[in-house]
């Protein structure tokens, strides 16, 4: 696993703005992403149900991609016996990426390790207390990408995974 970084010119990663941020032409392939970024993020955020951040251009035209952030849980019997065993039996707090999807115009541009990165960074620097950030893979492709950035899977479900604050904590400490 290597040390984030979530620095690229040309590219910021702001709040999502429905006034400012053009969110018609997004698309990802996917269209239950497509469509909750089009027609539901907005209302979520405005819900206090997550927050969803951009990553657009400089002049916060173009929208590359997106993710959404929450408060979770993470139930004792899910983790890995040899995490679990150092953790008290009851739910553990944690963030969860519910959605992540960056526009197929950019896909394969390193956008999504981009978003996943400040992602783990907001979780990281939050004042509100989280053993690990989960996400929930929508397939084998976003599993194995989770993966490859050193996510680990629950035991109860696979395509569900986590990384522990404390291994993002010292990732981000490489920078």
């Amino acid at each position: 696993m290597t040390a984030l970084s979530i620095s690229v010119p040309d590219i910021r990663i702001v709040p999502l703005d429905k006034k400012k941020h053009d969110r018609t032409s997004f698309c990802s392939g996917s269209d239950p992403l497509d469509s909750y970024f089009k027609n539901q993020a907005s209302q979520d955020v405005k819900r206090r149900l997550n927050n969803c951040f951009v990553a657009v251009d400089i002049a916060e035209k173009n929208v590359f991609g997106y993710y959404t952030i929450s408060s979770a849980q993470i139930l004792f019997r899910d983790l890995p016996e040899n995490i679990s065993k150092k953790l008290p039996q009851y739910p553990i707090p944690a963030a969860r990426i519910g959605r992540l999807a960056v526009d197929h115009r950019y896909q394969g541009g390193k956008i999504g390790s981009i978003l996943l990165a400040d992602a783990l960074k907001r979780a990281a620097d939050s004042d509100i207390a989280s053993y690990a950030v989960i996400v929930d893979a929508k397939d084998n492709n976003a599993a194995n990408f989770y993966i490859h950035h050193g996510f680990i899977p629950f035991q109860s479900d696979a395509e569900i995974l986590f990384l522990p604050i404390a291994t993002i904590k010292k990732l981000l400490s490489k920078n």
